[in-house]
């Protein structure tokens, strides 16, 4: 199955899927009023794009992820990495960084990944 891009609603919307799930309908309607302010048909138009991306699923009234949220992230962000720093991870870092500093701490974490990624 081809991955569907998540736009910041999708998104959003399926961390509520995922935060949440299995999740009844009429509980999934009551979180998104809750959290976004939308109205039960805005949550149903939604679950409905999200099966049709397939990312989700809704089974007698249930709603569940078929992507699970790190794979989503993953594709994600390496799109956006791909797209925007010619794939370059430490150009990414560099602008995302922007000057700011890290503590040691942060800094020893970044470098635990880094060695535990290594080829």
């Amino acid at each position: 199955m081809e991955y569907k891009r998540l736009c910041e609603s999708d998104y959003r919307f399926m961390c509520v899927i995922w935060e949440n799930e299995p999740v009844n309908s009429t509980e999934l309607v009551r979180l998104c009023a809750d959290r976004f302010g939308w109205k039960k048909s805005t949550t149903y138009t939604m679950v409905k794009k999200m099966c049709d991306k397939g990312l989700a699923k809704s089974e007698n009234a249930v709603v569940t992820a078929l992507v699970p949220r790190e794979m989503a992230e993953k594709l994600e962000s390496d799109i956006f990495v791909r797209q925007t720093f010619s794939g370059s991870l430490p150009g990414f870092l560099v602008a995302f960084l922007g000057g700011k500093k890290l503590s040691r701490e942060e800094a020893a974490e970044l470098k635990k990944l880094i060695d535990e990624h290594l080829e």
